[in-house]
């Protein structure tokens, strides 16, 4: 990242070339091992939970690392990425011209960066796609809750456009519809009908009911104690709970979600069971605005890749002021959709940091609250120095600019007048 950033007066062409390809082959491959990693605990694909350890071990290496939602995640985080960097070329570029400065290059920078950004803006979209289908598969609840869909709907279900949920009453507050679009995004059929989250809310009953038998099942595995000779009745036993484990153990992880009300799932109430079921629901107005916001954030590029694409075509890039200004105040906000994007894979999750496997209140540490308080500032301050550190480097580059002996053209874009250059 040093000879990337630093070395264009230090190193030749191919080797400055060089260090620009291994620094985005490696971020592309972070980003690729952190969204497996995520994707696993959005869908624990290729892993089995080890009643013995009570590790969840890796079963099928190739069914972790191809596993359809991190595969998603993948392309579809990288593709936003690559928005948020053709939005911040575009935004600079346009203030170079604004300003009279760096005009030529400013212009081919735009072209790149429009051409780039609307080849990028609409991937994300077709990639966000996949991930809704994917997520109905695995994650109906988060998409019931992003939709703010209560109530199961008749196939093809309605996008919900424009609402306003309200979590105590289980209603969306004047919701306008759009029909068959939802059906189609998270079905890819006029005929599958999508749950509301009260369906999902009855079967997450259900399935707390079949986790208290796994729950009972692995318990009796790790306390039998070997038989004694000539007694099969104890490894009869033992061999019971393991076959019915085998068969509902992967509910297991609702069971935990009863944790929080008592110590032994075994002897929760039904009024306990209910309020499980209910924990399954995550914050529906959280999930159903952030989505919104970065979907709309997301045409918004689009639209302003799509104008400066069409402009640069016809090099009219410096004719309009105002679409300049627009596209210096969109830099940060690629950023924006992309950290709703995150509190909508992440706090969609939720009660589940394993989805179905492990809830969030069963995932404490072992550490004290004082050493994870400790933890979370050292690295709150380590990379509030980075951020401030790479935010000075950034603005200092860009008003230096890539002429820094450079005098700005005499007639200024900013004052609605055309470069005499142009």
């Amino acid at each position: 990242v040093g000879l990337f950033f630093f070395g264009w007066d230090r190193l030749s062409k191919v080797g400055h070339l060089v260090a620009t390809w291994a620094v985005a082959l490696g971020s592309n491959f972070s980003a690729l091992w952190i969204l497996i990693a995520n994707g696993w605990m959005q869908n624990p694909a290729g892993s089995a939970l080890n009643p013995q350890t009570m590790r969840m071990e890796i079963v099928s290496f190739f069914d972790v690392v191809f596993n359809p939602v991190a595969q998603a995640k993948f392309v579809h985080t990288v593709s936003a990425g690559y928005v948020c960097a053709s939005v911040f070329v575009l935004g600079v570029s346009a203030w170079y011209l604004l300003k009279g400065r760096s005009v030529e290059l400013a212009k081919r920078s735009m072209t790149v960066a429009a051409s780039f950004g609307l080849a990028s803006a609409l991937s994300v979209v077709v990639l966000g796609d996949e991930s809704g289908y994917l997520t109905t598969e695995h994650q109906k609840m988060k998409l019931a809750a992003i939709e703010g869909m209560w109530k199961t709907e008749p196939a093809p279900a309605a996008f919900t456009a424009f609402g306003f949920p309200d979590q105590d009453a289980r209603e969306t507050h004047y919701a306008v519809h759009i029909p068959w679009v939802m059906g189609l995004i998270g079905t890819r059929s006029l005929t599958t009908e999508i749950p509301g989250i009260d369906k999902l809310e009855q079967e997450a009953k259900d399935n707390i009911r079949q986790g208290i038998k796994a729950y009972d099942a692995l318990t009796k595995i790790r306390t039998a104690k070997p038989a004694a000779p000539g007694d099969a009745s104890q490894d009869v036993a033992t061999a019971e709970a393991r076959t019915s484990f085998e068969d509902i153990g992967h509910q297991l992880g609702y069971a935990l979600l009863l944790k929080r009300y008592v110590n032994d799932p075994r002897q929760a109430t039904e009024e306990q069971i209910a309020q499980a079921a209910r924990d399954t629901i995550p914050h529906v107005p959280t999930l159903f605005w952030s989505f919104r916001i970065m979907v709309g954030l997301g045409m918004f590029f689009i639209l302003l890749t799509t104008v400066f694409f069409w402009l640069s075509a016809r090099r009219k890039l410096d004719r309009y002021p105002l679409l300049l200004r627009i596209a210096v105040f969109a830099i940060p906000l690629p950023w924006v959709a992309i950290e709703l994007g995150w509190v909508v894979a992440e706090f969609g999750r939720q009660p589940w940091i394993i989805e179905g496997v492990l809830p969030t209140a069963a995932a404490v540490s072992n550490l004290g609250a004082g050493t994870v308080l400790l933890t979370i500032l050292g690295f709150a301050a380590l990379y509030t120095v980075l951020i401030v550190i790479e935010m000075m480097l950034m603005i200092k580059a860009i008003r230096k600019g890539p002429d820094p002996d450079e005098k700005p053209e005499a007639k200024l874009i900013s004052e609605n007048l055309v470069p005499a250059a142009e």
